[in-house]
């Protein structure tokens, strides 16, 4: 009796045992699953950079020369061709002074040819045609007297050499009249002598104003790195200027995200001593190779002009938006398994089983993914962390929040 008391309490607690079993076998495995939501998903790559100035200007020395003056300070506002340093130029004045000297005279020398000596050689030609005429007059008629014998051999002789000498004269006459005359060899050669004193010239005041150093346009001085009483280096900034052209951001981006780059595309920019203020720009260059030691890209951003607030070195963030869809299906990215070949699938709970699908994807944000085919919006997706397969019963657990705004891909910072 005693015994058959003991045995019917054991069935009784092996049934319930079996009853427990078959309903959290009926219930299903407990798991945390993401609903599948639609919205607008933005594809951006994301990085830090500088601002820069297209415009920026080091305004610094050619030579070796002492700071007499400097006129500017930093933040001042400097107008094209204003001096702002002045080298000293006792020795370059005295240069020009000198180059101005050869210039007078070389310009005199050419007015002696062109108003004196021509003229005087024109009148002496003249004078040695007409002796070279009387000249050649005079041997005829002695010729005629020596043959009627009215005069010696000598007296022809005489006569003779009369005329050579003539003639020599008027050649020497005629060679010196071509020279001082236009296109003659003297006044060529004046000329020449002209222009290399004017080229002189020319050198002596471009190195005087050399020691002049002007703003080369409109801007502003932000650093200054000499004072008055210092030696000024050749290429050695004494200024640095910038203002009057366009504003840029210059960026890197980790190579790998190259591939989703176009010149044009836009961008969402805020510095970080204004994160409130936020501004567009554009992706205007995009370097043609890759930095070896940091595996990035450089890149540049034009600004928009209106953005008067921005400070060059300023440190900026960048959203460079690389593509949209304005209705996407969006999912958690950790929702979404691979296979063995690597092909994309998910479970979704239907009817509280497990029901593999399989899916593929577009856009890449931080967290979330675009399902471009296999799902519907609503339909429940169970994460991963669930040890659960296809077929297996299952019950909802949690369900995590939907996605809300749109992230950016993640990890591009320069």
């Amino acid at each position: 009796m005693k015994l058959n008391r003991t045995n019917a309490l054991w069935a009784g607690a092996f049934l319930v045992i079996a009853l427990a079993v078959l309903v959290v076998a009926q219930r299903g495995q407990a798991v945390e699953v993401a609903v599948v939501t639609q919205g607008k998903m933005q594809q951006s790559v994301v990085t830090s950079g500088r601002i820069v100035d297209i415009n920026r200007t080091d305004l610094a020395s050619q030579s070796t020369a002492r700071i007499e003056r400097i006129s500017v300070r930093e933040g001042d506002q400097v107008q094209a061709g204003q001096i702002l340093v002045q080298l000293r130029a006792d020795e370059a004045q005295a240069a020009l002074a000198q180059a101005n000297a050869s210039v007078q005279e070389a310009q005199a020398r050419v007015r002696q040819i062109q108003t004196v000596q021509g003229p005087v050689s024109t009148q002496q030609l003249a004078q040695a045609r007409a002796a070279n005429l009387q000249a050649q007059r005079e041997l005829g008629r002695t010729q005629d007297l020596l043959r009627q014998g009215f005069v010696s051999q000598s007296r022809l002789d005489e006569a003779r050499r009369g005329a050579d000498a003539a003639n020599a004269a008027l050649l020497a006459a005629s060679a010196q009249a071509q020279g001082d005359t236009l296109g003659g060899a003297q006044l060529a050669l004046a000329r020449a002598g002209l222009d290399q004193a004017l080229a002189a010239q020319k050198a002596a005041a471009a190195r005087l104003d050399q020691l002049s150093l002007r703003a080369p346009a409109a801007a502003t001085v932000i650093t200054r790195a000499a004072d008055p009483g210092d030696t000024a280096q050749p290429g050695k900034a004494i200024l640095t200027l910038v203002g009057g052209g366009e504003t840029r951001i210059q960026a890197s981006v980790d190579e790998k995200n190259l591939k989703f780059l176009k010149l044009g595309q836009t961008a969402s920019a805020s510095a970080d001593a204004y994160p409130e203020r936020h501004f567009s720009a554009e992706l205007s260059y995009i370097a043609p190779s890759v930095d070896a030691q940091r595996g990035t890209v450089d890149l540049k951003l034009r600004v928009a002009p209106e953005v008067d607030y921005l400070r060059p070195d300023m440190t900026v963030s960048v959203e460079i938006v690389t593509a949209q869809v304005p209705s996407a299906l969006m999912l958690p990215t950790d929702a979404i398994r691979r296979d063995d070949s690597g092909a994309l699938f998910v479970l979704v709970n239907q009817g509280g089983r497990a029901k593999e699908v399989r899916v593929k994807s577009g856009l890449q944000g931080v967290g979330s993914t675009e399902i471009t085919q296999g799902l519907a919006v609503g339909e429940r997706v169970i994460l991963p962390a669930s040890n659960v397969r296809d077929g297996d019963r299952v019950r909802e657990q949690s369900t995590r929040a939907p996605l809300t705004g749109v992230p950016p891909m993640p990890g591009f910072t320069s």
